[in-house]
């Protein structure tokens, strides 16, 4: 089997020692370098061609986070994780969007260590748990929430097919999102007409969207 080449980029000598000790105990993999320096890291990045980049964020002059950028723009073929101290927001979405695959805290175990390595070496991303969970609670709030009560007066049908109005859907197509019969969705819109005191469904797209309903993540 092929063994999986690891180039490790961290200014820490005693965390380069660390992992690679881990790392040589083990058949599947081989560390092909190490870099003290962002600089260091995308020369032999360049050079080596590895498989993985194990990737600290702090080191001198270049920092991780755009030396994985350099060196992704040459080599995307590379799987970069990064491997710090650092778990806020911020250092976690610059990894992300300077491309990197993974992200593991260096307090992770060995267990999970080796599980992201062996996943971004077949191409795959993986996070660690405490960088998921803070993934998720990030979107959780980014996420546009719809005031529960709104238009308490609508049935939790009818807020789902006027949401589809404020969409600009008409009654057929509607129907078909819903698998429902047009006729139903005739009624179910008259019904949304009346409760909402509104004329045509003109007046009905103009008070959903001022609502918040409309947007394709409703």
């Amino acid at each position: 089997m092929e063994r999986i080449r690891i180039l490790i980029a961290d200014d820490h000598a005693l965390f380069r020692d660390g992992i690679h000790a881990l790392l040589a105990s083990l058949s599947d993999v081989q560390v092909v370098g190490e870099a003290s320096t962002g600089e260091d890291a995308i020369a032999q990045a360049a050079t080596l061609q590895p498989d993985v980049i194990l990737m600290d964020i702090q080191m001198p002059g270049i920092n991780g986070i755009e030396a994985t950028r350099r060196i992704l723009h040459t080599s995307p073929h590379i799987g970069i994780i990064v491997v710090t101290m650092f778990e806020d927001d911020d250092s976690v979405f610059a990894a992300m969007r300077a491309g990197a695959r993974g992200y593991i805290l260096k307090g992770a175990g060995q267990a999970e260590m080796l599980r992201a390595i062996r996943a971004v070496a077949t191409g795959e991303a993986l996070f660690s748990a405490a960088i998921a969970k803070r993934m998720m609670n990030f979107f959780d709030m980014s996420k546009p929430a719809l005031p529960a009560e709104i238009f308490p007066e609508l049935t939790e049908r009818e807020r789902e097919i006027l949401n589809w109005v404020a969409q600009g859907l008409n009654n057929i197509e509607i129907a078909e999102r819903l698998t429902l019969s047009p006729k139903t969705v005739r009624n179910h819109v008259s019904n949304i007409f009346n409760k909402l005191q509104v004329a045509d469904r003109a007046q009905a797209i103009v008070r959903a969207r001022e609502a918040g309903l409309g947007n394709s993540q409703t």
